[in-house]
């Protein structure tokens, strides 16, 4: 069968609602009002991913629950506007929704609607074994029920990443997922020694590729038992939001990846669109194309 999908994104849809906030953490009162206002907004980390991965020429597919209600009309809708692919299975729960409290300098406290999923939800074989036997690569979101997805992709032969976002190096939920991958993606916010969190995923598992994402202090990436800084890269403009900005990363990344450029190279691509990410507010779903991509991590400052 021909891969005629370069990414098939597993997971991840579903509606933010934005709300910004004077401080974070916000102190204890019995009411705040919020002069921007209060909204809902399409895209959680699967549909930033393949949006990103779209922006940047490649061929995607994004494959999750989503309930009949108005919040799957939205990602529905952000998904037709945006022309990306997506095959929508029912979910009589509800579409998976979540609440982003957003501070002034663009931190953000997300708290997720968990009930919006059952434990022997399952994506149907006669739809993910087609959809994967397509496709070159599979990214996986840790949304439940992505996890009982792994063997079906890894029978298909398709190569496999995952964003853990901020894992503790001991969750088990989490853990599944790090160790199925061949890139994979976390935050260092809960790591208390990222490195040795990087190489137990390498030493136990089947990843090639390791990178652990920092914030304003850049990224690490551990690739042939090298790790190395990546420095973080100036944002274009004024930071608003760093919502989006960890799966701006993982897409610019894979991108790299899929096109043959080294690990250090993919890096630079994910700094690049990360802090592009950081300027675009919650409200608003857009990612960084390939022209500028290339252009910016061209700079002499950006180059590995």
């Amino acid at each position: 069968m021909s891969r005629d999908t370069d990414v098939l994104v597993l997971g991840g849809a579903g509606v933010d609602t934005i709300v910004y906030v004077p401080e974070l953490p916000l102190p204890y009162a019995d009411s705040y009002m919020i002069d921007s206002g209060i909204r809902p907004r399409a895209g959680q980390t699967g549909d930033f991913v393949t949006l990103g991965l779209s922006a940047l020429g490649l061929r995607t597919h994004h494959v999750d629950f989503l309930g009949e209600d108005p919040e799957g009309d939205l990602v529905r809708a952000l998904h037709r506007d945006k022309g990306l692919a997506l095959t929508a299975i029912p979910q009589p729960a509800g579409t998976k929704r979540a609440v982003n409290l957003v501070g002034p300098d663009g931190r953000r406290l997300s708290l997720y609607d968990s009930s919006r999923s059952h434990p022997d939800d399952r994506f149907p074989p006669d739809v993910l074994r087609p959809l994967a036997e397509s496709s070159r690569h599979a990214h996986v979101s840790i949304t439940q029920p992505c996890a009982q997805a792994l063997p079906v992709l890894r029978a298909a032969g398709v190569s496999i990443s995952t964003d853990l976002h901020n894992w503790d190096g001991e969750n088990a939920y989490q853990e599944e997922f790090a160790l199925a991958a061949d890139v994979v993606f976390l935050s260092t916010a809960a790591l208390a020694d990222p490195e040795r969190t990087m190489r137990r995923i390498v030493e136990r598992g089947r990843a090639e590729v390791v990178v652990a994402t920092a914030g304003a202090e850049g990224a690490y990436l551990l690739a042939d038992d090298e790790l190395t800084h990546v420095p973080a890269v100036t944002p274009p403009a004024p930071v608003v939001d760093s919502n989006g900005a960890g799966d701006a990363f993982a897409a610019a990344f894979l991108y790299g990846r899929l096109t043959g450029e080294p690990p250090r190279r993919c890096a630079v691509y994910g700094a690049v669109a990360g802090a592009y990410a950081c300027t675009v507010p919650s409200t608003e779903t857009d990612a960084i194309g390939r022209a500028e991509l290339l252009a910016r991590a061209a700079q002499g400052s950006l180059a590995p």
